[in-house]
């Protein structure tokens, strides 16, 4: 067991892979039986430092399914135990919080998030399914170091991103800094740090400065190229339009970070039209020569 041990609960972007009712052509590799792809269920991880309690980043409405298939997140004392001591919350976005709904049969953690996603939640009645007594609504200030469980400290701050799609009221504001869309920086008190980024527009040269020597990023990897989901025929926005950096291109993640000291990069909140879901592909082997891994459900990171 590392000083601080990562758990990839779900590398894929909102809906998963493949998603439920999608023929687009990486999807339907899948559908097709194709040995290249595997299933991945939407972006969570869960860190650790000392291998016993553990808090989730973000939970996904797969919480449920990735729980069964990680022993250690089950139950081991009657009649009711977690090792989820805390959630953190980056965004309101569906999949981010849908979770949260699986995780409401009174069982005591703490949810920790941003003013503004915490009001998402207060805003729709359903959320207090989660027994108030039990699970603890706490506030987290930008820029702000917390505990977050065991030995871990926390640190949230803004990227740029948007309000969740549910949330848009005519034009949205693309790429702003705020409450709404934050990275999460995680520390054991002897050294090792990671960044947890599933949601960013554009990297500025302040977030590359901020993640410098990192020993690990996990980073935004929703789409290869901006234009890939109206390509494929699924969709009518661009990544810009959703929030999301490309990796590919002058303008893409790659080439952002790729002047950037890091122990490893990883790109993990992918969606099922990411070619680089593809082993083998030129996409995904472009992106593995620049250094990067592509998450996988299950990886595992001890640092």
């Amino acid at each position: 067991m590392g000083r601080l041990h990562v758990l990839v609960l779900g590398s894929a972007a909102g809906g998963g892979y493949p998603q439920w009712n999608c023929r687009g052509p990486i999807s339907s590799l899948f559908w097709d039986g194709d040995p290249r792809v595997e299933e991945r269920t939407q972006s969570s991880i869960a860190v650790s430092h000392d291998g016993e309690t553990w808090a989730l980043l973000n939970c996904s409405p797969d919480i449920r399914q990735q729980i069964l298939r990680t022993p250690r997140l089950q139950p081991r004392r009657a009649p009711r135990h977690s090792p989820i001591a805390s959630i953190l919350l980056t965004n309101g976005d569906i999949d981010h919080v849908a979770g949260l709904l699986s995780l409401r049969e009174r069982q005591a953690f703490r949810l920790l998030a941003t003013p503004a996603v915490l009001e998402v939640l207060q805003a729709n009645r359903i959320f207090e399914a989660l027994a108030p007594d039990l699970v603890a609504r706490c506030p987290v200030a930008l820029n702000e170091s917390i505990p977050l469980v065991g030995d871990l400290v926390a640190e949230i701050f803004p990227v740029p991103g948007k309000v969740p799609l549910y949330m848009e009221e005519g034009e949205p504001e693309i790429g702003a800094e705020s409450e709404s869309t934050v990275g999460v920086r995680i520390a054991a008190p002897d050294g090792p740090q990671l960044f947890y980024i599933p949601g960013c527009a554009h990297v500025p040269e302040a977030l590359k400065q901020r993640v410098g020597g990192a020993d690990l990023l996990l980073f935004d990897g929703t789409l290869w190229q901006d234009d890939e989901m109206i390509q494929a025929g699924v969709g009518q926005k661009t990544g810009h339009r959703m929030g999301h950096i490309s990796m590919s291109g002058q303008d893409g993640s790659i080439a952002a970070f790729r002047d950037v000291p890091l122990g490893r990069r990883v790109f993990i909140h992918i969606n099922n039209t990411n070619p680089v879901l593809v082993q083998g592909s030129p996409e995904r082997r472009a992106a593995e020569e620049a250094g990067w891994e592509i998450a996988y459900d299950g990886l595992e990171i001890a640092l």
